[in-house]
């Protein structure tokens, strides 16, 4: 369940995570929205996170300012993880989002 990870703790919106699996395994991500129980068609605890899958680079001054604009960009994802493939970390963000649109969409 993703209420309380016996192996890594609390997960609940605003939980900044690490993802363990798949093609962004090893990145930063927020969760938006936990389901602990599972649905119909996901058995099993799982939540809505958004993360970053390409950090920005290093810039230094002698770069050229289309050089620095093309290597500040960050690269965002939005997926649904089984909480088993999320690994909590003590840091919390104060999310204020609109839930309805996330209700919505999910």
């Amino acid at each position: 369940s993703c209420g309380i990870n016996a192996e890594y703790g609390i997960v609940k919106p605003g939980k900044v995570v690490l993802v363990l699996n798949g093609r962004n395994a090893g990145r930063k991500a927020v969760i938006i929205k936990s389901q602990e129980e599972g649905t119909g068609e996901r058995p099993y605890g799982h939540a809505l996170v958004i993360g970053i899958s390409r950090y920005p680079k290093k810039v230094t001054k002698s770069m050229g300012k289309k050089k620095q604009n093309k290597r500040s960009k960050i690269k965002p994802f939005v997926k649904v993880y089984n909480c088993n493939h999320l690994q909590p970390t003590r840091y919390q963000l104060d999310l204020s989002v609109d839930k309805e649109l996330f209700n919505k969409n999910s």
